[in-house]
């Protein structure tokens, strides 16, 4: 078996055939399959631009990986709610009616499973020093926790005993923490004003695919069981009226 439509803010891994190379990607363009879409991607790249003020003064490299400040906290801050926004969006736009007051890590953990979150790779291509891939989920594939989400907490709860904890690391892992939730939902559309510019492929100085925003570079996840591919022609697809599904988190 195989998935016949796609669910609301979920991209999977695609069969080949059925039109394969438009319809992995033209469903995100639709207007029912996320609500206000391009108002998560914006928050995004907000943050990253802010991140990019950050990088003015700070260095990212191994050496500066520890620095903190007030700034570096308070993106941390944003960062951090953004992605709980984005945990929402996806858990409510499917099938899933647990109390908000009850909603956690341990619940949005069930996003991996639907998402593969813990398989995605990030680079930052400015890094100064040997390569870095950020994987900000893959702890949960241990069943461990996030320790820059754990930092996250810990400093907002009380900032003056975990101020340090609130450091440059922290901040790049729930940035890019941010950008494969973004990327998960969104593959790399950013719902900009401009027409659809067809690609031209060749030489690439980095490796990676560019994500949202083009500064940092992305791996997306190749580890979807065939069961869990998407395989439908959109082109036939997008004229039905019920043309998306959605996943059911309360049997998870």
């Amino acid at each position: 078996m195989s998935i016949t439509k796609p669910y609301h803010r979920m991209i999977r891994g695609f069969k080949p055939g059925n039109n394969a190379s438009y319809s992995s990607w033209a469903y995100i363009r639709d207007k029912e399959y996320a609500r206000a879409s391009s108002h998560y991607v914006r928050a995004f790249l907000l943050i990253q631009k802010d991140l990019q003020k950050i990088f003015e003064y700070i260095e990212p490299s191994n050496e500066s990986i520890h620095a903190y400040s007030y700034r570096i906290h308070e993106l941390l801050m944003r960062t951090c709610i953004e992605i709980e926004a984005n945990f929402k969006a996806i858990l409510y736009e499917n099938n899933f009616n647990t109390n908000p007051k009850k909603l956690n890590i341990d619940i949005y953990k069930k996003i991996d499973t639907t998402h593969h979150l813990s398989s995605y790779g990030v680079m930052l291509p400015i890094w100064n020093g040997e390569t870095r891939i950020w994987k900000p989920f893959e702890a949960w594939k241990a069943n461990d926790p996030l320790d820059w989400y754990q930092n996250y907490n810990a400093s907002k709860h009380d900032r003056h005993e975990n101020f340090k904890r609130a450091n440059l690391e922290t901040l790049i892992m729930s940035v890019s923490g941010l950008l494969v939730l973004i990327s998960s939902q969104f593959r790399t559309e950013d719902f900009s004003a401009g027409s659809d510019m067809v690609a031209v492929s060749g030489y690439d100085y980095y490796d990676m695919e560019p994500a949202i925003g083009s500064f940092f570079r992305i791996k997306f996840p190749d580890d979807w069981a065939d069961d869990d591919l998407y395989d439908f022609d959109w082109q036939q697809l997008k004229l039905e009226n019920d043309r998306f599904s959605k996943f059911n988190y309360d049997a998870l």
